[in-house]
């Protein structure tokens, strides 16, 4: 039987999986295995679909949490708990920094660009200067571009400067895009619904645990333990070493 005191949290892209590609069937036969010890959970950035096509299936059934948009829309025991959206923010607000953001990407000379650069989610604004229509050879492209030019942490500073005042946080995930989300509104939510059902020890599992990372405010908060992984294969390592060994 799971330890109902102890709780293992996961980031996806980059923790579970290769970025934006699909949980491989050992690392998915291993979460079960670990299932059966303890209580586990997945906080993505993306929404529920992209979650659950990464995942390979019904993730709401294998997870015991399935936090989806960094928290915002929560699910526990395969069934929906809350919703929180970005909506509520404010139209006049939504529409300055949509519009700013548009004009800052049209000037932008890319390898490529395609379409999608702006989504909006129940809880997040998820900007993405390629455009998440892209093939993942196209979203490799921008990845190495991006890791010489900065083009989305110079984004991000040209909004910080624009809207210092709009209560805005800036985190950049994964390999073409970034996350924009009122203060408070990041990973750290789910704890929000994690905590009530009593969790003495809360693990936490990211590999964008550094700072601007959409795993850092999560791995750095004094109610989890954190841990930094570099790959799925990582993950798996330090999870061998805590609860198999």
């Amino acid at each position: 039987m799971a330890d109902p005191t102890t709780i293992c949290l996961f980031d996806v892209d980059g923790t579970l999986t290769a970025s934006r590609l699909v949980i491989k069937p050992e690392m998915k036969a291993f979460m079960a295995e670990l299932r059966k010890k303890v209580k586990i959970g997945v906080v993505g950035g993306s929404d529920l679909s992209k979650i659950q096509e990464q995942m390979d299936g019904d993730v709401l059934g294998f997870y015991d949490y399935v936090f989806s948009e960094n928290g915002l829309v929560a699910y526990k025991d395969g069934k929906h708990l809350a919703t929180t959206n970005i909506k509520s923010f404010g139209e006049e607000k939504l529409q300055k920094f949509t519009n700013f953001c548009l004009r800052y990407m049209a000037d932008l000379q890319l390898p490529k660009k395609r379409g999608t650069f702006i989504e909006f989610r129940s809880g997040l604004i998820n900007v993405c200067p390629i455009g998440r229509n892209c093939t993942q050879e196209e979203r490799m492209e921008f990845f190495e571009y991006d890791q010489t030019h900065k083009i989305r942490e110079n984004f991000v500073a040209a909004l910080e400067k624009e809207f210092p005042d709009f209560g805005l946080k800036y985190s950049i995930g994964g390999q073409i895009s970034f996350d924009v989300f009122p203060v408070g509104w990041d990973k750290t939510y789910c704890l929000r619904h994690v905590l009530p059902d009593g969790f003495k020890t809360i693990h936490f599992f990211g590999d964008k645990a550094y700072p601007g990372g959409n795993d850092y405010e999560l791995y750095e908060d004094p109610r989890t333990i954190g841990h930094k992984v570099t790959s799925p294969d990582d993950t798996r390592q330090q999870l061998t070493d805590i609860f198999f060994k």
